[in-house]
């Protein structure tokens, strides 16, 4: 080979490597320019995804400062809004506390059948009865201390007037019955927030009218006391048991005391507040006249071991021959009414020696004409199961049963009727219960033209002669002419 052959193969040579070389060097410019790519693609890609987000951010941001804003606004009005209700409730304490306490009050509700004012104010007429008003509001205010000025009383004396001036004559405390109606005249005019209330015959109508009364004005908050001359009947225990489930009730009850309070609402806790020295009297109503026709043929007739007879032969138990107690005088009443059946015999009585018995002569009574009451004439006559009677009379308050229901029924009450409805009484209780309501007096007596009236049209306790019920409430001219009273207790007043 020539010198110039081997140079071209030299510089061919060379121009294969630097062909080789480009090659290379073309294709490492063309992944370069492929890798370039696809970085730019992802990175634009990426980038758009982060302007969609900041594009979304900045919109949650715009609402959130949006809503940030409107819940500074609700709160400052919510705030503005509750300053306006505490000024707002503070006025309104104001007012209330201003409302009730700007017209306070006490009430005195007084059953006048048995809490009764002192007979030296009574024999006074309308000047005893204003004098009886000034005093018991004096007294009552006594009691408040630096708020006297600025609390009223309103008093309510309840009673049966006719009733209870009968009661007072006979006990010897009246002359005039007439006279009473003067006092209560004199009491209502003396106080023009002070009345006495003839409330008429009628068993419980003062009681209705005092628990009622007193429950309206518990729920008066202007009503800072309420003060009961209620001292004398036991019957008033569960109505302050009732009420005083209240705590703050029992703290603004009172109990006058005239006669001296029963154990019975002595044990409720009631406050207890005595003017008997001042205004009422202290004893009890006592029929003076009855007694002493009821103990004279004691006095006259010398004692003796030796019993009598009477005209069946059988020896007379000591209530037949002496003044009757409340408890033989009930045991009597129930034996000449002719209840039937549940009596036990009376005691035997044993005596130092045996005597035979002795019948007594009989005399003849002349016949008498039959008594005409007035125009209804005489209730027909009820015959009643001892058993069943005593069954009915064991009901107390609520449980009691419903006189208008079961006789005449059904009560116009309804479900607000304070008695028993549900409850189904046999026909010897109907009876009983029939018998019960006689023996209460009917409000039109005998101008009464209720053929169904339950009510007694005329004593029905009248047995040969004589009343034997322990607790009449009939008047005298409701019993026949010349009518003895088994029992000094005629009237409820006498107790």
């Amino acid at each position: 080979m020539t010198a110039s052959e081997g140079d071209l193969m030299a510089f061919y040579q060379r121009f294969q490597t630097l062909t080789l070389y480009n090659d290379n060097s073309g294709r490492l410019i063309q992944d370069l320019l492929v890798y370039s790519k696809n970085i730019e693609d992802s990175l634009r890609a990426e980038n758009q995804s982060l302007r969609e987000q900041l594009q979304d951010a900045q919109l949650d941001l715009q609402d959130a400062t949006r809503s940030r804003r409107e819940l500074q606004q609700k709160v400052a009005n919510t705030e503005q809004q509750v300053a306006n209700a505490e000024s707002r409730n503070r006025d309104l304490a104001q007012d209330n506390h201003h409302l009730k306490n700007s017209n306070p009050f006490m009430v005195v509700l007084i059953d006048g059948d048995c809490c009764l004012f002192k007979e030296a104010l009574i024999r006074q007429g309308v000047e005893g009865g204003k004098k009886a008003a000034y005093a018991l509001r004096t007294a009552i205010l006594e009691q408040c201390g630096d708020f006297a000025g600025n609390v009223e009383v309103i008093a309510k004396v309840y009673a049966n007037l006719s009733g209870l001036a009968k009661a007072m004559r006979r006990n010897g405390c009246l002359e005039a019955e007439e006279t009473l109606k003067e006092f209560t005249i004199g009491f209502t005019q003396g106080k023009a927030t002070f009345d006495f209330v003839d409330v008429g015959h009628g068993k419980e109508r003062a009681d209705n009218k005092i628990k009622e009364t007193a429950k309206w004005n518990l729920r008066n908050y202007n009503c800072k006391q309420l003060l009961l001359g209620i001292s004398h009947d036991a019957g008033y225990a569960p109505f302050l048991d009732e009420l005083f489930q209240d705590e703050s009730k029992k703290r603004r009850v009172t109990v006058i005391e005239g006669i001296p309070t029963v154990r019975e609402l002595v044990s409720t806790g009631v406050n207890i507040m005595n003017l008997n020295d001042e205004i009422f009297r202290s004893e009890k109503l006592v029929d003076r006249g009855a007694l002493r026709a009821n103990t004279s043929p004691v006095t006259a007739t010398a004692p003796s071991n030796t019993p009598t007879t009477t005209s069946n032969g059988n020896i007379p138990t000591p209530a037949s021959s002496t003044t009757s107690t409340p408890a033989n005088a009930t045991a009597n009443y129930a034996a000449a009414i002719g209840v039937q059946g549940g009596a036990s015999p009376p005691p035997k009585i044993t005596l130092p020696i045996q005597v035979k018995p002795v019948k007594a002569r009989a005399t003849a009574t002349p016949k008498q004409p039959a008594w005409n009451p007035g125009p209804r004439g005489l209730d027909p006559p009820i015959k009643v199961s001892a058993a069943a009677l005593e069954s009915i009379k064991k009901r107390k308050d609520n449980n009691k049963l419903c006189n208008n229901h079961y006789l005449r029924g059904p009560c116009s009450k309804g479900e607000a009727c304070c008695f028993e409805h549900k409850y189904k009484p046999t026909k010897d209780e109907i009876d009983a219960i029939a018998f019960l309501a006689r023996l209460n007096p009917c409000t039109s007596g005998q101008d009464c033209d209720v053929d169904d009236c339950i009510y007694g049209h005329h004593c029905p306790s009248v047995k040969d002669g004589t009343c034997v019920h322990p607790y009449c409430k009939f008047e005298d001219e409701d019993h026949p002419p010349g009518t003895k009273y088994r029992s000094s207790k005629t009237y409820d007043y006498f107790s």
